[in-house]
């Protein structure tokens, strides 16, 4: 299933892609005597579990629904946690000098930097040294507590596209990393909630970055030093991952701080990043809040 998150009259509304097609889900959901509560949003519909999730994929007829063209996406998921892994391919660890690390390099960035697939990416005024970080993003389906990797990938709910915005400046003059990862906008997402069950092979995924049409990150998921059921079995065994928590699970080489001269993004720049199966998002950089 591709799953989204749109705004009708003011309201956010729960969808499900069919061809070219969103299908209303809370509306199906009241049409089939449901509790439609468990279908407002994706994090209602996660939290619901398996149930709730087999109702939409018995949606199959678009008819009734909007093209896919009309509706503004938002984040796919309302994610109550963001976990950020660094330096998790090779390659960019070269690039940035740094130490392959003996276990996953984890940081937070605040949800208050989630932001839809389609907006702008605002800059501040204050660091004019904003990268792009192409990334898979994996979706929490089921409450995960010191599960083992054998386990972890049942989980998973599914897969996004994801854009790491980094303050570069503030980044490595704090010494940490929140602040320059956590701007406001700094974490486009979707377009869609892939579900697991539509990626085969969550580590063999092209993903490619692309500033102005021109390609400066392409490589695979295949290249991650820690895995998608490592990274939730290490993370579970911290905290709790609760139905809706996004895992950025780090970024290859390519990025704009390590080039020379260093490429950073501009008011008027279009940054899009694409990864295999799970879709595209397509960013306008603007300078401002």
């Amino acid at each position: 299933m591709r799953l989204v998150q749109y705004r009708e009259r003011g309201e956010i509304r729960l969808g499900v892609v069919i061809a070219d097609r969103v299908v209303d889900v809370r509306k199906a959901a009241n049409s089939a005597g449901l509790d439609a509560n468990a279908f407002a949003s994706t994090l209602a519909l996660l939290e619901a579990g398996e149930k709730a999730l087999a109702f939409v994929r018995t949606l199959n007829d678009g008819s009734d629904g909007v093209p896919l063209s009309d509706v503004r996406l938002g984040c796919p998921v309302a994610s109550r946690k963001i976990v950020a892994v660094g330096l998790n391919y090779k390659d960019h660890a070269i690039e940035a000098g740094l130490k392959i690390p003996a276990a996953p390099l984890c940081f937070a960035k605040f949800t208050s930097s989630l932001s839809g697939p389609f907006d702008p990416i605002r800059l501040p005024a204050e660091d004019s040294q904003v990268d792009f970080e192409g990334e898979l993003g994996v979706i929490i389906g089921r409450k995960a507590q010191h599960v083992g990797e054998s386990d972890a990938m049942a989980h998973v709910a599914g897969y996004v596209v994801f854009n790491d915005v980094s303050a570069r400046k503030w980044q490595f003059d704090d010494g940490q990393w929140t602040r320059g990862k956590s701007c406001d906008t700094f974490a486009p997402n979707g377009p869609f909630l892939v579900t697991a069950d539509e990626i085969l092979d969550p580590g063999a995924l092209r993903i490619t970055t692309r500033l102005n049409g021109n390609i400066m990150q392409d490589s695979n998921t295949n290249q991650l030093i820690f895995n998608i059921p490592k990274l939730v079995s290490y993370f579970s065994h911290s905290f709790t991952l609760d139905p809706g928590d996004l895992i950025a699970t780090g970024t290859p080489a390519g990025v704009g701080f390590s080039r020379k001269p260093p490429v950073y993004l501009n008011d008027g720049d279009v940054v899009e990043v694409e990864i295999e199966g799970v879709g595209r998002i397509s960013n306008r950089v603007r300078r401002g809040y």
